[in-house]
């Protein structure tokens, strides 16, 4: 399963952003959970405020099993504080 989401984030918030979650290793926490096959964030080149989320689950089940995990609240924090709006796409 591939999850595309695309973060549009306040003006000049987007490398913030991927550098607290970076930071606080909530990148590799992810990365580690079961299922997890990528866990990918990007910067647009052409709008800096644009970041593209890109995760590879072995599953649906493992997706969302991820989602439910308590980690997750503190990327929900964060993107309260940084992003404007989400776009999220599924893909089998």
């Amino acid at each position: 399963m591939i999850v595309l989401v695309t973060y549009t984030c306040r003006p000049g918030k987007a490398a913030e952003f991927v550098n607290a979650i970076r930071a606080e290793g909530l990148q590799e926490v992810i990365r580690q959970e079961a299922g997890c096959l990528q866990y990918d964030y990007h910067q647009s080149l052409e709008n800096p405020d644009v970041v593209l989320l890109l995760e590879r689950w072995d599953s649906s089940r493992a997706q969302e099993r991820h989602m439910t995990q308590p980690h997750m609240s503190r990327i929900s924090a964060l993107k309260a504080e940084y992003v404007e709006l989400s776009k999220v796409e599924k893909y089998q």
